[in-house]
């Protein structure tokens, strides 16, 4: 029987369209977007409800901090400062994450710095076509150096090709730029790794310029030494 009911062709019911006369309200609205339109009106109807009774409730005593730390913008509180958001321990671990990708990339660049420098070093360095003879005597040896001397071939510079030029410059200008880049990261890694031993415990001070065996531009910190167990 479902089979044959099935068979039977329906009238396809189609949704009642907006009257022509309020076509400038745009599309009627059907029962299941009226519904999600009250749910989320209540929804806001009972989270005023509930602000409006602690308000009603609120002890005039109260105190917190946060209402001194904290400034409105735009109706929404914001804190004044986010120093205090981690704590100590957060911030070591941070600190050991950025070194390490400091390091990583350091590395990395050297190892690009070598493989390049190996392109250009085989490229500069020309095929040496030399072969010693011995003479005898004197004559033989003016002969010789005759002989060589018409054989010889010259390479000039200009038989290089200007695509071969432009290649081998730009890898030099990209060479020099990589080790530019390798001594800012060699002193950001040397200031990290700083800033996280002096976050360390253990007692420390900052030397005097008379101190100083090697007079130097940034900061020297000595620490105390402890005996360990």
């Amino acid at each position: 029987m479902s089979s044959l009911r099935n068979a039977i062709p329906k009238r396809a019911h189609k949704e009642r369209s907006q009257p022509h006369s309020r076509k400038k309200y745009g599309l009627l609205e059907k029962h299941k977007d009226y519904v999600v339109r009250a749910k989320a009106f209540h929804k806001k109807e009972e989270t005023l409800r509930r602000l409006k009774e602690k308000a009603a409730f609120r002890n005039p005593d109260e105190f917190y901090f946060k209402m001194i730390k904290t400034r409105t913008v735009h109706g929404v509180h914001r804190p004044e400062s986010q120093a205090n958001k981690y704590t100590h321990e957060e911030l070591m671990l941070m600190k050991t994450q950025d070194i390490g990708y400091v390091l990583q990339k350091l590395q990395s660049e050297k190892k690009k710095i070598e493989k390049l420098t190996a392109i250009l070093h085989s490229l500069d360095i020309q095929p040496s076509n030399r072969h010693i003879y011995y003479a005898e005597d004197r004559e033989e040896a003016r002969e010789l150096k005759s002989r060589s001397s018409e054989n010889k071939i010259v390479i000039a510079s200009d038989d290089v090709p200007n695509d071969i030029k432009r290649k081998t410059t730009s890898s030099y200008r990209e060479l020099e730029a990589r080790k530019n880049r390798v001594n800012q990261l060699e002193k950001v890694y040397a200031d990290m790794a700083l800033q996280k031993e002096l976050q360390k415990k253990g007692r420390k001070r900052k030397l005097h310029e008379d101190e100083i065996v090697c007079p130097t531009s940034k900061s020297v910190y000595k620490w105390r030494s402890e005996r360990k167990r």
